[in-house]
């Protein structure tokens, strides 16, 4: 019976079948084929191609067998390496791993009867490092790498030198304290009476000063102190009436600043909130910078009539009425004159009507004065150009 054509369900219901593993005494290793019962095996046993493989396999079978024991060898080994590195691992893990591939090398067409038998082989070689707890045989895989092994000589030859260098000065510490504890044996402190210098020169000086105090001046000085008691009064109560006025002062201060801090919570609040990546609304005036429109539309003044999309408006040019769809990329906010009405587009105060009150060209930034919603009056200081536009007038 032929092959099933592709794609039929026939072809996919044996395709299905075929994939995953099957049962081992159903393949043949010298075929590379896999059976999926024990009628197919028989009729494949009993065909031409199987004959010829195995008038091949008789005539050189020690070839065969040392070709198949070098490919499963290299094959685990792999699965050994790249999947588990250097770490200790069950023999039986690695191997379960490396049969979930449906065209792996079987064991029984090697050298070895048993996966017992193949580890060991990997010890003995040098190739791992196998031992065997009371759970099964365990192997680790040796690298062998030049790159691996000159990695690993350079870290030793690191961890060495650093290794020297504290047992340097560990000793060193120690010959230090050692020197400091025979310094103190050897030291001896000798205790002698104090003896006060001699008296022969010494020196006597007398400050006390008499003078002749007649009536005027005891007149003189009373009125003094009373002028002074009176003037001290009178800057002690004008002191207390300032400290007084100046505690007035830095409470209304504080207060002020408090409400500051609060509207300026508000407004960083309201930043975060209205903080857009876009900007067009409709009923602007902007200003087309796309180069690639020509003279004609470059650096024109147009009306937003429509936005389909967050970043693409339709604009109404100013000159000739003509439409296009642009992208904001291609646009730019317009600032009108001091005193004109503005829209605010974006930042903390994004959809309100506002009035423009001053311009600072230098820093590229207005002031102005909100005159719709809630915020009615507000004046808001240092708004970037990109914030706001011009609102179309219809009688401009």
């Amino acid at each position: 019976m032929g092959r099933h054509e592709v794609c039929t369900p026939k072809y996919i219901a044996n395709k299905i079948k075929a994939k995953g593993l099957q049962k081992l005494r159903w393949y043949c290793q010298m075929c590379e084929k896999q059976c999926r019962d024990e009628n197919g095996f028989r009729c494949h046993m009993t065909s031409e191609s199987h004959q010829r493989q195995l008038l091949q396999f008789a005539a050189n079978a020690d070839r065969y067998i040392s070709n198949f024991s070098k490919e499963f060898e290299r094959g685990y080994l792999e699965v050994l390496k790249h999947q588990f590195g250097t770490e200790r691992v069950h023999a039986n893990r690695v191997y379960q791993d490396y049969i979930s591939d449906r065209h792996h090398l079987h064991m029984t067409s090697t050298q070895w009867d048993t996966l017992t038998d193949f580890v060991k082989w990997l010890g003995r070689e040098g190739k791992c490092k196998v031992d065997e707890p009371e759970e099964g045989l365990y192997v680790q895989y040796i690298d062998r790498d030049p790159e691996t092994i000159a990695m690993q000589e350079a870290v030793s030859r690191k961890e060495k030198i650093h290794r020297d260098e504290r047992e340097r000065m560990m000793s060193f510490i120690e010959k230090q304290i050692e020197k400091g504890k025979e310094s103190s044996r050897n030291d001896t402190h000798v205790f002698t009476e104090f003896v006060r210098p001699s008296e022969q020169h010494k020196i006597v000086v007398n400050l006390k000063l008499e003078t002749k105090r007649t009536k005027g001046d005891e007149d003189m000085r009373n009125k003094t102190l009373v002028a002074g008691n009176a003037l001290k009064n009178g800057s002690s109560a004008g002191n207390r009436k300032d400290s007084k006025e100046s505690g007035r002062g830095r409470g209304e201060k504080r207060k002020l600043s408090a409400l500051g801090e609060i509207i300026k919570d508000e407004e960083n609040k309201r930043e975060r909130i209205n903080r857009k990546d876009y900007w067009l609304v409709e009923g602007i005036v902007v200003k087309v910078m796309a180069k690639c429109l020509g003279d004609k539309y470059h650096r024109k003044k147009g009306v937003v009539t429509g936005v389909p999309d967050k970043h693409v408006a339709t604009v109404c040019m100013l000159d000739g009425g003509h439409k296009l769809k642009l992208d904001q990329e291609h646009l730019e906010t317009v600032i009108p004159a001091i005193g004109r009405p503005v829209r605010i587009v974006n930042g903390a105060y994004h959809g309100c009507s506002a009035m423009l009150r001053e311009l600072d060209q230098k820093k590229f930034c207005v002031t102005i004065e909100i005159s719709s919603g809630p915020l009615k009056g507000r004046i808001v200081d240092r708004v970037d150009y990109g914030d706001i536009c011009k609102l179309y007038d219809v009688d401009m």
